[in-house]
């Protein structure tokens, strides 16, 4: 597996990653009937640098963006969104993913990475984050309105490169 800069001719294998977790609406704070459009626009929004992990037979396994988690004064500060295809949960790549972010960040000359918004029902993620050395900062109670447990806590989550 390795990680690479997205390119446009990606855009249906991202798609293909992106729609199922949309859909399912349990980890991110998107329209759960957001457009495959919009989806892509989102995730490739200017500011966001986009890479995907892909298998040694070149098939898209996850794909996420690095960007400035503020302007300014926070610029410093870098921030993430990773999703893993549903087939390749459980395979190392969203540890490679995370692996790779962190490193990019480095190299582009973040000195911290955040997450503003981790879902604490998504405890996969949270623990692979905590092992990565991210601390939870802060709580958000009942933020997300996750479709079928009802108001959950959101995680601040953040650590230092």
């Amino acid at each position: 597996m390795h990680v690479r800069p997205a390119r446009a001719e990606d855009a249906d294998a991202l798609w293909r990653v992106l729609e199922p977790m949309i859909r399912a609406g349990e980890t991110y704070t998107l329209d759960r009937d957001m457009s495959r459009a919009d989806a892509l626009a989102y995730w490739r929004a200017p500011a966001h640098a986009v890479f995907v992990a892909q298998d040694d037979g070149g098939a898209v396994l996850g794909t996420y963006y690095l960007r400035a988690n503020q302007r300014g004064g926070g610029a410093h500060v870098a921030n993430c969104g990773y999703v893993t295809a549903p087939e390749a949960t459980g395979r190392g790549v969203a540890r490679a993913m995370a692996a790779h972010s962190l490193e990019e960040a480095r190299a582009r000359g973040f000195r911290a990475m955040q997450f503003n918004f981790v879902v604490s029902t998504n405890t996969r993620a949270v623990r692979l984050w905590e092992s990565f050395g991210f601390e939870t900062v802060g709580r958000l109670p009942g933020a997300f309105a996750h479709p079928s447990l009802g108001e959950v806590d959101a995680l601040v989550m953040y650590r230092r490169l």
